[in-house]
């Protein structure tokens, strides 16, 4: 058993042997990161453009020493979704709320770690939950590893976050317990699904304003404080998060039944094969009631859909029920009150760059 005599580890697995090089340099990371196609405004602007590109790569490389680890075991699983890759998309908000003020400050980057590693953290649980086999176009880290690794690499990915958080002070620990909470409440409350009372898309909405919009929120919120960025515009930062996080996951749901597998990389029918509720299902259930057209599509939905040829059916009968463009309608409209949230900021490269985002996760852009 390893313990304080082994040479290669450390106190709580902290850290690896002088000889294990971790990463390349930081200059060749960034040569290697594109930016979503939604922020190629960013990428465009000859001051910005590089400025982000170097705190991405400085994030990319805390990334991965963050989660860096002595054990074998823990090093390898904790690796397994950093290597899968990812857009980074809450680091990116992070940084880019902090060029509204004085983006310079190390803790700006510290922040944008805390929140991806957050992020991984919780894609390591939701994806035993769901028992998703695969991940980023990689096995799942349960389907190498089982269940019970997978779910104690998720709570050592939080323990890792936790302790980074706690040396950027009191207020920034206080954002990341409060978001911690709602990632919980809303595992939870998805698990258990609505009370009888309680109306099914609205206690759908809370589970994802939970799940994810709490998070984006959180991102926008740190860039800014360790920005020094006025407390006005920080609240801007969060109502917006929290609306974009929201759109986000509603044009997810959509995706997964108009077979935007191209551009999103998730094969047509996935949530519901696995039975997951989204928004499209969650309507027609409720258009189901009075409308014969989509209780029909509802026993489709509803029937067994191990076979590809069934699968398919549910996907392409839901697709051209009326229920799928509302769906889309109600995307859009948390994706328009994200920009409009935006208003009293001013204007410029990173006001616009946030509103074309919200745009685009209605979009599949990013």
């Amino acid at each position: 058993m390893a313990g304080a005599g082994n040479p290669e580890w450390t106190h709580a697995g902290h850290g690896l042997p002088d000889s294990h090089q971790i990463d390349p340099p930081t200059s060749a990371i960034a040569l290697e990161i594109k930016l979503p196609a939604a922020f190629s405004e960013i990428a465009d602007d000859p001051e910005l453009g590089p400025a982000i590109y170097q705190s991405l790569a400085k994030v990319e490389k805390q990334l991965r020493e963050a989660i860096a680890n002595s054990d074998p075991l823990a090093d390898a699983t904790s690796r397994h979704l950093i290597e899968a890759g990812g857009k980074r998309i809450r680091p990116l908000l992070v940084l880019l709320a902090s060029h509204l003020g004085d983006p310079s400050r190390a803790e700006v980057i510290r922040a944008a770690v805390v929140v991806e590693l957050t992020h991984l953290a919780t894609l390591y649980h939701d994806d035993v939950m769901d028992s998703a086999p695969f991940r980023r176009g990689a096995p799942t880290a349960h389907e190498v590893w089982g269940n019970s690794v997978a779910i104690l690499t998720g709570d050592l990915i939080f323990a890792r976050a936790s302790i980074l958080v706690s040396e950027l002070g009191s207020k920034a620990l206080g954002i990341q317990a409060r978001t911690f909470e709602r990632l919980c409440l809303g595992q939870l409350h998805e698990t258990v699904g609505p009370r009888p009372d309680e109306d099914p898309v609205e206690h759908y909405i809370s589970v994802v304003s939970d799940k994810t919009g709490s998070l984006v929120a959180a991102s926008g919120q740190l860039g800014a404080i360790f920005a020094q960025v006025p407390e006005s515009a920080q609240n801007v930062l969060v109502e917006y998060g929290e609306k974009v996080g929201v759109a986000f996951q509603l044009a997810d749901d959509v995706i997964d039944v108009t077979g935007m597998k191209q551009t999103s990389g998730k094969a047509p029918g996935t949530d519901l094969r696995e039975r997951v509720p989204t928004l499209p299902v969650l309507l027609l259930r409720k258009a189901a009631v009075t409308d014969p057209s989509a209780a029909a599509v509802l026993e489709l939905v509803d029937g067994d859909l191990t076979s590809d040829e069934a699968l398919a059916a549910a996907v392409s009968a839901l697709r051209a029920h009326p229920v799928t463009e509302e769906s889309w309608a109600v995307a859009r409209k948390w994706s328009e009150d994200a920009v409009a949230a935006l208003t009293p900021l001013p204007d410029g490269v990173v006001k616009s760059a946030l509103a074309n985002f919200a745009a685009a996760v209605v979009n599949r852009e990013v």
